[in-house]
């Protein structure tokens, strides 16, 4: 693949482009997406911390449903979203979901953006898993597993260790499968979305966050749904 940075990503007419062509379904997600975070927003006490919430929610939203379209402005929104999530995760005290956002940065967004033949004829290197990969896949995400519940337990004290290590890793595991064109990243992200459910909805009854992420991982997990059903959708189909 040939590194090569956007200039595009600083022309308007190039936000236009990613935005158009994807699958009907996910135009209807993506509205019906954005009315539930501005909704819990408003519904919720405002903050600096919730108006970030909203932020990072709507464009980590439509960053995950660009992905699904294999567009690439999901870099340059993945990158913003996920700078903006570092901060409510460390607010938050979820250390793992740090580590998983960093990871986003690395893997998913700048690669997307430097590589410009990332998202060209992507149905042609979509790919799955033989059993030797699955083996490494299921070693890498317990090593992963391990780290992470040894950084909530051992250096940062998370309230969450066990949920919170176990979203990232399955999270981090899913960016590694996403970078390398595996559509079984969709079987992570489909289980990373339940325990990130999980994960903000107790973190947000602890009173360390707010609903807004809570409904907005029920989004992303609509969205993994969709790429199994929608024909319209490369990686399945």
């Amino acid at each position: 693949m040939k590194i090569q940075p956007g200039a595009e990503i600083f022309k308007l007419r190039w936000y236009i482009k990613q935005m158009r062509g994807w699958s009907f379904k996910t135009y209807l997600l993506l509205m019906l997406g954005i009315g539930i975070i501005i909704g819990a927003t408003m519904a919720s006490p405002i903050s600096q911390i919730s108006l970030l919430t909203m932020i990072a929610a709507i464009l980590g939203f439509t960053c995950t449903l660009a992905i699904t379209n294999a567009r690439q402005i999901n870099g340059i929104l993945g990158l913003v979203s996920a700078a903006i999530y570092i901060i409510i995760s460390v607010y938050a005290k979820n250390y793992a979901n740090v580590i998983l956002q960093t990871i986003y940065i690395l893997l998913l967004d700048l690669p997307v953006l430097m590589l410009t033949s990332w998202s060209k004829d992507t149905e042609k290197y979509i790919h799955g898993l033989t059993l030797k990969k699955w083996l490494m896949t299921i070693s890498f995400f317990t090593i992963v597993l391990a780290l992470l519940y040894l950084l909530d337990t051992k250096i940062f004290i998370s309230p969450r260790p066990v949920i919170d290590a176990t979203a990232g890793a399955i999270g981090i595991t899913g960016s590694l499968l996403c970078m390398l064109h595996f559509r079984e990243q969709y079987y992570f992200w489909t289980v990373q979305g339940i325990f990130s459910i999980i994960l903000w909805g107790v973190t947000a009854f602890q009173g360390d966050a707010n609903l807004t992420l809570f409904l907005t991982y029920i989004l992303y997990l609509t969205n993994d749904l969709l790429a199994f059903t929608d024909k319209n959708v490369y990686w399945f189909h």
